[in-house]
C-alpha cells in the first residue's frame, strides 16, 4: 500500500471527525488556534511536533475532555455542543488511549474492560466478557484476563487499555503519546497491536513520536507547534521534503535521538 494513494482512498469517504475554526485558551494561554482539520472515515492521522505544541489538547478536546471557546467539532454526526446527550454519544463511539494506561489497579484486567460495556452499553456480564476475551486476545494477551494491572509489564497494561477501548466498540481511536511512558523494548508490542488496528481500517489520531510508525501507518502527517497546524502531508513527502523551516529543525531534532 502507498501511502500516496491514500489520501485520494480517503477523500471521498464520509467524514468521522470535523474540527472548524476550533479556538482553545487556558486562561490567557491560546493553547489552539483557528484549527480546521477532517478526518475521513478509515483514516489513519498522526499528530507530531515538540513539546506545548497543542497536540495532547487537540485530541482531547474530540471528545470533550477539554471545551473549546470558539468553533465546533463533528464527531459521527454528533456535534460536540453543550448537549450531555451528543458528547455521551462521542465518548461511546470515539476510544481514547492516553500516556499512563489508567486502569483500576483493585480490578483484574477482566474487570476493566467489561465495566463501561455493561454500564453504557448495558450488556450482561456473559456477553461483556465475551467480547472482552475476543479483544484481549486480539491484543494478544487472552491469557492475562485474570491479573490485576500490577502483575504485567508496561507494555501489557497499555495493550489492555487499548483492548478496554476497543470493548466498546468504537468508531475511531485516539491515542495519546501510547508509548512515551513505556520502557524502549516494549513500545513495539503496543506500535505493533496499533500498527494491526490501523490495518484492519480503524479510524485514527495518534499523538506520537514514533516516526517509523508515522512512515508504516498514517494516511497523513499533521506537525503543529504553538497551538496551530504548520504542515501536513503523506507520510513520504512530509519526511523527504517537508516545507517548513519549523517542521524541517524537528524532524532534524527527532530522527538525530532515533
Amino acid at each position: 500500500m502507498t501511502n500516496s494513494n491514500s489520501i485520494a482512498k480517503h477523500s471521498d469517504a464520509p467524514a468521522m471527525i470535523q474540527m472548524r475554526h476550533v479556538e482553545k485558551w487556558y486562561g490567557d494561554f491560546h493553547a489552539l488556534k483557528n484549527i480546521d482539520l477532517t478526518v475521513a472515515t478509515g483514516e489513519k492521522i498522526v499528530l507530531c511536533g515538540p513539546s506545548g505544541s497543542g497536540k495532547s489538547t487537540l485530541i482531547r478536546c474530540i471528545n470533550h475532555l477539554e471545551t473549546i471557546q470558539s468553533g465546533e467539532i463533528i464527531v459521527n454526526g454528533h456535534r460536540l455542543t453543550d448537549s450531555q446527550a451528543a458528547v455521551d454519544a462521542v465518548r461511546q463511539e470515539v476510544g481514547m488511549v492516553f500516556q499512563q494506561f489508567n486502569l483500576f489497579p483493585h480490578k483484574t484486567v477482566m474487570e476493566n474492560c467489561i465495566l463501561a460495556p455493561m454500564r453504557v452499553h448495558k450488556l450482561s456480564r456473559a456477553q461483556a466478557e465475551k467480547t472482552a476475551q475476543k479483544y484481549l486476545e486480539r491484543v494478544h494477551i487472552g491469557d492475562q484476563a485474570h491479573k490485576h494491572p500490577a502483575q504485567l509489564s508496561g507494555g501489557q497494561q497499555q495493550r489492555v487499555a487499548i483492548a478496554r477501548a476497543l470493548c466498546m466498540e468504537p468508531k475511531a481511536m485516539l491515542f495519546d503519546e501510547p508509548t512515551s511512558a513505556l520502557d524502549p523494548e516494549m513500545v513495539k508490542e503496543v506500535l505493533d497491536t496499533m500498527i494491526s488496528l490501523a490495518r484492519d481500517g480503524m479510524t485514527m489520531i495518534c499523538v506520537t513520536h514514533e516516526m517509523g510508525f508515522a512512515r508504516q501507518v498514517a494516511d497523513r502527517v499533521i506537525f503543529m507547534a504553538n497551538g496551530e497546524i504548520v504542515e501536513e502531508n503523506d507520510p513520504e513527502s512530509f519526511f523527504s521534503a517537508p516545507k517548513h523551516e519549523r517542521t524541517r529543525a524537528f524532524l532534524g531534532e527527532i530522527l538525530a535521538h532515533h
